[in-house]
């Protein structure tokens, strides 16, 4: 077992308080947070706003800078993963159970109570459901991954640090980040990414569930929950013993190979044309008004639908940076910085832009035909959107069975990834953590999903992930100040043969 460090032992104190003070007086922790929570997304939602933007305009730069040509590691190393590999796992780790739970839910929602003053119902509420659904789930959350991923990559694979957030700031910090500095970084950290995660699986856990609810009748109680919960934990700790290179790969491939199953049979038995038309028309609507929702907070109309949507979306992905972060970096070795960012900032998002036209263009098909989709998900809860609509296709209950096995996949494969990431960030960065230092992780994960789903339900989740996110967001800003620093004291690559002759 890897020798115990002052990072773990003050994270793993931290969590069991947390989870105690939860099982003790849920009402309490329940109040306390969602008064936070309130508090932060009142005062500080322009903060996240301007942090996710800057995020994002930051990794675009690295695209047409010099700096794309640096390689994370030695100019001689070469990627580890091949691309479908590679793609498949920050895939997985990066979205998964999240895209599945709100990919009818989200565009249904849009639709009834639609953002900018639209009339619910309206053409202009579908289109403008469409449209934040592509910028929720589009480059801005993928752009926060790519800085911390990025930052750690770098920092590992060509300077030889150690795999840590607080590594990142040496540039900035010298020797001060082994000291009590770097420590409270490293701590910050492994607490944002124990709520995100355990926001994600309660997420998980609620959708199974809704699924096993519809289809059998049993009642999607917190005893079902829990249920899931510990059956999915049993085989999350199993996947997490056999190392990233079998567990990990093997159920990220099997994910896609599921999700894109899953799409394609919607796609083509749902209303095709009509799918394929609202994906190209949204691509070509969120990019034209990507600038103005990024900046958008309402600030003469009262509204808190920015509140509830976008600054809760913005937090939870940076509450879920340090933990995809790290699993990307760990993956990424060999790739230039050029090809790493594209890589993460195109593919999902397309992707994820294609999903939601399948599934969501899917449901609002339907609900405009009259088949009160919207009534049932008003009725039995957001968890069992999906089902609801795949229920109105033929193979419905199999295609339900098949999405409940995906979204058991991803819950394994988030679950095993985060006790991986956990797992490194608290024994000094090694890459390969002991066995019974990821199990102690993945226990505290599912107790703090059980707890929060407990205490409070969704809404508990989302708290969790907003004032999780806050003191990491400043981290990050930190981590752009430290590469920075560090890109120009670099000697940069010249550009190819090719690129040389194509400036002549």
């Amino acid at each position: 077992m890897n020798k115990l460090t002052t990072v773990f032992i003050i994270s793993v104190i931290l969590s069991i308080l947390f989870i105690s003070w939860g099982t003790i007086s849920p009402e309490s922790l329940d109040s306390t947070t969602s008064s936070l929570q309130s508090f932060l997304q009142v005062k500080f939602g322009w903060f996240y706003l301007l942090a996710a933007s800057g995020f994002l305009i930051f990794a675009i730069y690295l695209i047409f800078s010099k700096y794309g040509r640096l390689r994370l590691g030695k100019e001689t190393d070469v990627p580890e993963y091949n691309l479908i590999t590679w793609f498949a796992m920050l895939f997985s780790a990066g979205m998964g159970i999240g895209l599945v739970f709100w990919g009818v839910a989200e565009p249904m929602f849009h639709y009834y109570d639609p953002p900018a003053g639209a009339a619910s119902e309206s053409d202009e509420a579908a289109r403008l459901a469409f449209q934040y659904s592509f910028f929720h789930w589009g480059l801005h959350p993928w752009a926060i991954y790519t800085i911390v991923a990025l930052a750690l990559a770098f920092f590992k694979f060509r300077k030889g640090a150690p795999g840590l957030i607080s590594a990142v700031f040496y540039p900035i910090l010298g020797d001060r980040v082994y000291g009590p500095i770097g420590k409270i970084i490293d701590v910050i950290a492994v607490i944002a990414t124990v709520f995100g995660v355990a926001t994600s699986l309660g997420f998980g856990a609620s959708q199974i569930g809704g699924g096993v609810s519809y289809l059998t009748g049993v009642e999607n109680s917190f005893n079902t929950q829990f249920i899931i919960i510990l059956i999915v934990t049993v085989l999350y700790m199993i996947s997490a013993s056999t190392g990233i290179s079998k567990g990990i790969k093997y159920l990220s491939n099997t994910n896609i190979v599921l999700a894109i199953l899953l799409m394609f049979f919607l796609l083509f038995a749902g209303p095709t044309n009509f799918i394929m038309d609202l994906f190209t028309s949204t691509l070509g609507s969120y990019v034209q008004n990507l600038p103005s929702m990024s900046l958008r907070m309402r600030p003469f109309e009262g509204s808190s639908w920015i509140q509830s949507w976008t600054i809760f979306y913005w937090a939870w992905w940076i509450a879920w940076a340090p933990f995809v972060g790290t699993f990307i970096a760990r993956v990424s070795k060999g790739r230039t910085i050029r090809e790493f960012v594209l890589g993460v900032l195109l593919v999902p998002t397309i992707f994820g832009g294609l999903w939601f036209s399948v599934f969501g263009g899917s449901a609002i098909s339907l609900d405009m035909a009259g088949t009160g989709i919207y009534d049932i998900i008003s009725n039995q809860g957001m968890e069992v959107a999906l089902f609801a609509v795949l229920e109105q296709y033929p193979l419905g209950t199999i295609m339900s069975i098949i999405a409940i096995l995906l979204i058991s996949t991803f819950f394994i494969t988030s679950a095993d990834s985060a006790t991986f990431v956990l797992g490194m960030q608290t024994t000094n960065g090694s890459m390969n953590p002991s066995t019974k230092i990821k199990l102690t992780w993945g226990v505290i994960q599912s107790s703090a999903a059980a707890v929060l789903l407990w205490s409070g339900g969704l809404g508990a989740l989302q708290t969790a992930s907003i004032i999780a996110a806050f003191p990491f967001a400043i981290i990050i800003i930190g981590m752009i100040i430290s590469l920075i620093k560090a890109f120009k004291e670099e000697k940069v690559p010249p550009r190819s043969k090719k690129d040389e002759s194509n400036t002549k």
